[in-house]
């Protein structure tokens, strides 16, 4: 007996939907015992059924399917033969799942008809009547289905349906139509002001004839040239009357059928959530630990495909949550904690997303062991990974391929690492952020759209064309002066809230041709209109032309000839008519991680022809000497000085075109060095790049608020990474 209302319903509708195909496949096997597709078919749907029953602790069920599902598969494989007393063994079978799986969904029923079944003075006696027949035979009696009409008092009830089964393909062809609707209510709105602007030119032709007089033509054509500028207005007037009771009645239809259709495909979480408790309680047996799960807000709404996608990541993350996660008993109470462990499932729901949280009390990520398996698959190297900040070493189990015993066994996952979650969740047009303390527990947040159907996106102009980006991203949108842009470990970027965010054009992320070059002022006044995105919690930010609007869009997917364009997440049409490429976020921070092209471009050579001059500070010999080569060899003049002070000293006696300093140096060092440079009206354009083995956030801000236009750090020094800096900022 199921005592969740909720899986009960659900389970009655697939049971019945599995126990109807079985039944139409033995039909047909009954004629045509070998064919193949029907004994594939009949087999799902043992083990459907079967897994189901698993998944409610229906053991009755459980059984009874698998041993129908034994029988199927041996015919499937050729074992045996399917004969008819053999599939009218399975018949009866089907008969006994059917009766359980109504005593699972219908118990009172069940018991009301155990009940008088024992009331029989058969029972009473012990002995089965004269005319009963045997037990298989009567397992295998017809049972009434749903629509079956009882005798008496019951067959006056009208037949009647409660529910549709309607094919998702359907609704999302429906969800188009009503997203082109929303485009023609729009367009229509639009050729309202279009009779208003021909009301207006309509008024002040009237005015110019009454102002002009009868004229010549006498005082009746004078009269009836007055008289057509005023039928005029009157018509016009009437339909735009007309027309604007007919823009706000589709406006209104549309809004219903559109929300109607999206309502149809939102199912509550709870139809996932509900399969997790029993997953749980039997991985810790499993593994010999104690663990309780917790869920909260499963009553939150989300489309109906999100529900199906997001099933398997959800689950992988909570074995890795019982298997990595949760420690045994005697470690929880060696280290504090209650013996019980909590996994919790968190839901809640804002306007246009919805968040999953899953986290849990236990040991957290062990950071060492992430650098380890990071090491020994090639995904950074040791000086990149001592570089790295807690955070950032957390998010390299998103990377590909890292699926190590620290991290996924065959029971988290099968050998399928977190970058499979994180695929499947930007495959959702969701994101994903991970957070872990040591000896504290994990917590891995899931951001999803409540809709695929539709999308709210910002659209922005590059090079004359509207793109859209994901609302959903957007942290802010600002205008960014190009004084404010500076380098930073090869980058550039903009201060926001005191830390630095890499930014990048648009256009040059997207590969477009770079537009005719605009004037002297305004390329060293401003870099332009810049919008801050967020993925995963890593903030970056895109240089656009020009901001035009935010709409709630269709988002149409890609051909099958372009199913993944990169960058590109979709395509759309504007209310203007026009088509928009609707841009996936994750793509673009992943093509800006690669390299983008400078927000100006930078000439090779002064225009008379000479090298242009670096000046160079460094304490230590052999990285003043290697660093002096470096620069040499791409053709630039080095002047070099052992310290900060020297340095201040030469800069006086001649011209330079950029300043490369150590910070830790005697005398003067470089923080010291660019703070007098900056003091100097005369080098307030002359570019500042720190080349340090300080490496933390404090220290880099400290080199930015000093005067600094770039930021390398020695332990991921790249001497490409140098001369692009270079090229970038002289």
């Amino acid at each position: 007996m199921i005592e969740d209302t909720k899986l009960r319903e659900l389970f009655g509708a697939e049971s019945e939907e599995h126990l109807q195909h079985l039944d139409d496949a033995l039909l047909r096997l009954e004629k045509t015992p070998t064919d193949q597709g029907l004994l594939e078919e009949a087999f799902r749907e043992a083990h459907s059924l079967k897994g189901a029953a698993r998944m409610l602790g229906l053991a009755a069920i459980q059984t009874q399917a698998h041993q129908l599902e034994d029988g199927l598969n041996a015919a499937r494989q050729g074992a045996q033969t399917l004969t008819a007393q053999s599939i009218a063994h399975m018949s009866d079978r089907l008969a006994e799942l059917r009766r359980l799986a109504r005593a699972a969904v219908e118990p009172e029923g069940a018991d009301a008809q155990e009940a008088a079944r024992r009331d029989t003075p058969a029972a009473r006696s012990g002995k089965p009547p004269a005319n009963a027949a045997s037990p298989a035979a009567a397992a295998a009696a017809p049972q009434p289905g749903p629509a079956t009409i009882e005798s008496g008092a019951a067959s006056a009830a009208p037949f009647h349906i409660d529910s549709v089964r309607v094919d998702t393909r359907k609704l999302d062809a429906l969800m188009t139509h009503a997203g082109e609707l929303t485009v023609t209510r729009t367009r229509v709105t639009h050729r309202l002001a279009d009779i208003d602007t021909l009301m207006d030119l309509t008024e002040d032709w009237s005015k110019r004839q009454s102002a002009r007089g009868p004229g010549s033509g006498g005082a009746v054509a004078g009269a009836a040239a007055l008289e057509q500028p005023l039928r005029m207005r009157e018509m016009i007037v009437r339909l735009r009357s007309g027309l604007s009771e007919d823009s706000a009645r589709l406006d209104a239809i549309a809004g219903e059928l559109e929300g109607g259709i999206r309502q149809m495909r939102l199912l509550p979480l709870s139809n996932v959530f509900r399969l997790f408790p029993r997953l749980v309680h039997d991985l810790g047996l499993e593994q010999g630990k104690e663990v309780e799960l917790a869920i909260e807000g499963e009553e939150t709404n989300a489309d109906k495909r999100i529900l199906e996608e997001i099933k398997d990541p959800l689950m992988h993350m909570l074995r890795n949550a019982v298997d990595h996660g949760i420690e045994p008993p005697q470690a929880r109470l060696a280290a504090g904690k209650p013996r019980t462990g909590t996994v919790r499932i968190k839901a809640g729901q804002s306007a246009s997303s919805v968040t999953i949280e899953v986290s849990d009390d236990g040991r957290g990520l062990d950071q060492e062991a992430i650098k380890r398996a990071a090491a020994k698959r090639g995904l950074a190297n040791a000086e990149a990974l001592a570089a790295m900040s807690p955070a950032q070493v957390q998010s390299l189990i998103f990377a590909p391929g890292m699926s190590t015993a620290g991290f996924v066994t065959d029971l988290s996952g099968r050998g399928v690492g977190m970058g499979v979650v994180r695929t499947n969740v930007e495959r959702l047009k969701g994101s994903i952020e991970l957070q872990s303390t040591p000896g504290e527990g994990t917590r891995v947040t899931i951001t999803l759209p409540i809709t695929l159907a539709t999308v709210r996106v910002l659209i922005v102009e590059v090079n004359g064309h509207p793109y859209g980006l994901p609302a959903e991203c957007v942290q802010v949108m600002q205008q960014v002066a190009r004084t404010d842009v500076f380098m930073v470990e090869g980058r550039e970027a903009v201060l926001r809230q005191d830390k630095p965010v890499s930014v990048a054009r648009l256009a040059a992320l997207l590969e477009l041709p770079r537009p005719p070059a605009q004037s002297a002022k305004r390329d060293t006044e401003s870099a332009g209109a810049c919008v801050m995105l967020s993925v995963g919690g890593e903030p970056f930010g895109v240089f656009v032309d020009a901001l035009i609007d935010e709409q709630e869009v269709v988002l149409k997917p890609q051909s099958a000839l372009l199913e993944r364009v990169r960058n590109v997440a979709g395509a759309t049409i504007l209310d203007s008519g026009e088509i928009c490429m609707v841009l996936n976020a994750q793509d673009l921070l992943a093509s800006m991680r690669r390299g983008a092209a400078p927000l100006a471009p930078a000439e090779a050579t002064e225009p008379d022809g000479r090298k242009k001059a670096i000046l160079l500070a460094e304490d230590s010999i052999t990285t003043r000497t290697q660093e002096t080569r470096i620069l040499e060899n791409a053709g630039y003049e080095v002047v070099a000085s052992p310290d900060g002070l020297d340095a201040w000293n030469k800069l006086a006696t001649r011209a330079f075109d950029a300043v490369v300093t150590d910070v830790m140096m005697p005398n003067l060092d470089g923080l010291g060095l660019a703070e007098r440079i900056r003091r100097e009206a005369r080098y307030a354009e002359l570019p500042i790049i720190l080349v340090t083995s300080l490496s933390s956030e404090q220290d880099k801000r400290r080199g930015l608020e000093a005067g600094a236009n770039a930021y390398l750090v020695k332990t991921a020094f790249d001497q490409q990474i140098l001369l692009d800096c270079l090229e970038r900022l002289i």
